[in-house]
Formats: structure tokens, sequence, C-alpha cells
């Protein structure tokens, strides 16, 4: 990857949850925002922080993933997610959870790229796949997928760790089953941020300082913001208000989350807190972490841990 100039995208993902493919269908607008994370790095987040500098701090009137679509879930019909992003006027910012090297590259369009420790994103993708529904599951069967569908969740986290630490989805992935691999991910993006179309954010830095994080964001899309704006802007993207937003999206009936989650909005934004996993994972556990990040850039693992403020 680092061999090259500028991205190339040399990966096909298909599985029971992604179709890498269906971004053949996408026609790019000169200042389009993608955002990429492997999963429960701040994806929503990320999409709520674009949200409010696009639309500015009142509540959002659809909900957010019907605004910013996430192109390469396998099971959303693509004709009506492309229609959709056409249609809109405004900058437009989609999602995905793709590496850099399965996603088209286009100079004129913005990638931001959210990351996180490892073993908090551990955490995070426990609740959120113990949370499933049976509707969940039975959607991700649909359709036969590659490799099969999405198994259904221990009951232990530790039971989890193990063959998600060890275990791939995919052949050039050593870890991630049965989803895809935080580690190859952030691998994929890594060499290429310093790109200036390529923004590299940190769920700790998110937490540390949210409003120097959303300037950043705002200054990369080329969003001005009136200076009297960010105090509402910033509260608007606090984890609580979020939170109390998809409730009552939930509550409406404008959201699919009740349909995917046990719980709804409650079980997906479940803490959105950091350092969760030293009271579950032992020194067992953390012994095979060590083996498994071995192989990273140190420099890409210290940021992983982290984050930018924090070194």
């Amino acid at each position: 990857m680092a061999g090259t100039e500028l991205p190339q995208r040399v990966r096909t993902y298909r599985h029971h949850h992604l179709d890498s493919t269906r971004w053949d269908s996408y026609r790019p607008r000169a200042g389009d925002v993608i955002i990429s994370t492997s999963y429960k790095s701040g994806t929503t987040w990320m999409q709520r922080i674009m949200s409010l500098l696009v639309f500015g701090a009142a509540p959002l009137t659809e909900d957010l993933g019907a605004l910013s679509p996430w192109i390469d879930l396998r099971v959303t019909p693509l004709d009506g997610v492309i229609a959709g992003i056409e249609a809109q006027e405004h900058q437009r910012f989609v999602k995905s959870h793709l590496p850099l090297d399965a996603l088209p590259y286009y100079p004129d369009v913005r990638y931001i790229w959210v990351a996180r420790d490892t073993r908090d994103v551990f955490m995070s993708i426990f609740n959120h796949y113990h949370s499933h529904t049976d509707e969940a599951y039975e959607m991700f069967a649909s359709g036969d997928p590659e490799g099969g569908p999405l198994p259904r969740c221990p009951e232990d986290p530790r039971e989890f760790w193990a063959p998600w630490m060890t275990r791939a989805s995919f052949p050039w992935e050593r870890d991630g089953w049965p989803y895809w691999s935080h580690h190859y991910h952030a691998e994929s993006f890594w060499p290429f941020r310093d790109l200036p179309n390529v923004l590299a954010v940190h769920y700790n830095d998110l937490t540390a300082d949210l409003e120097g994080q959303m300037r950043r964001v705002a200054a990369f899309t080329g969003i001005d913001v009136p200076e009297d704006d960010w105090p509402s802007l910033v509260e608007g993207a606090r984890f609580e208000s979020m939170k109390q937003e998809a409730l009552e999206h939930d509550s409406s009936g404008r959201s699919m989350l009740p349909m995917l989650w046990k719980g709804g909005a409650e079980a997906f934004f479940f803490k959105g807190t950091n350092g969760r996993w030293r009271d579950v994972l032992t020194s067992e556990d953390l012994t095979l972490y060590e083996q498994v990040v071995a192989p990273l850039d140190p420099a890409l693992r210290a940021w992983l841990e982290n984050g930018s403020l924090s070194t």
C-alpha cells in the first residue's frame, strides 16, 4: 500500500454485511465527503457532526442513516440509495465501512477516516452484535450471502474475543471475524493520511476536544461556520444529545434501530465511553492482543491506542 502515490482500489468485499461493488453506481461530486471507519469507532458521531455543519443545529427531520447512507451495506436496495444521494442538493456526506483499498478514490472527494483503540472497538462491537434482534439476523442471512449468514453472537464477550482477534472473513485480513478487520482498515488509510483530501480523526480526540475536532472537520470540508453558531453545534454533537434525538426518532417511528437492535437507540447508543475493556479482558486476553498488533507500524499502533492529543 505504501508504495503507491495515490490509493488504488484493489479489493472486493462481499459477505453478509458488505458489497463493495455497490460503489460502481456512485457518481461523485466535487466536495463530497466519504466517512469511513472499520466500525464502532465514531461513524455515527462523524455523520452527525457533518449534518450539523451542513444544516445547522436544528433537529434532523429525517433519519441520519437516510440522509447519509451506508453505500456498501449489502441488504439495502441500491437503486433507492443512489437515487436518494443523487437527489441531494446540499454538500453530500456518505458512510462506508470499507478500507481505502476497496473504495474508489477521487482527488476532489474528501475522505474522513475515524479510528479508535482496538480494545474499545471490541467492547462496542460486542454490545452491537449481542443486541441484534432476530429480524436483524434474518436480514443479514437474506440473499444467500457469500461466506454464509452472520452467525449468532455468543453470550460471553470473552468467548467472542479470541475468534474476533485471530480469525478473518477475508483471505487478505488477519482478524475481525465475523465482520472485517479493524486493523486492516487502519493499515489501508495510514500510508495516505497526509494526502490533502484525507483527514484522520481519532475517537479519543473527539472525546477530549469535541469543538476543536469539529473545527478541523469544518476546515477540511470547506464549510464556513459563523462563530456564534459553534456552541449550539458542539452541544448537538455530544453523546447525550445524539442519543436523545435517536430515542425521539425511535418513538416517532422514523428509525430502523428498534427493528435491528433490542432496545433500539438505547442499545445502539450504549455507553460511548472508553476503557471498559479493562474490567472484561484478562491478562491472557491482553497477551493475545499484543501478539495480534505486533505487525502494525508502531506509529499506527500508538495512534490507535492514544489518539493525537494524548501522544
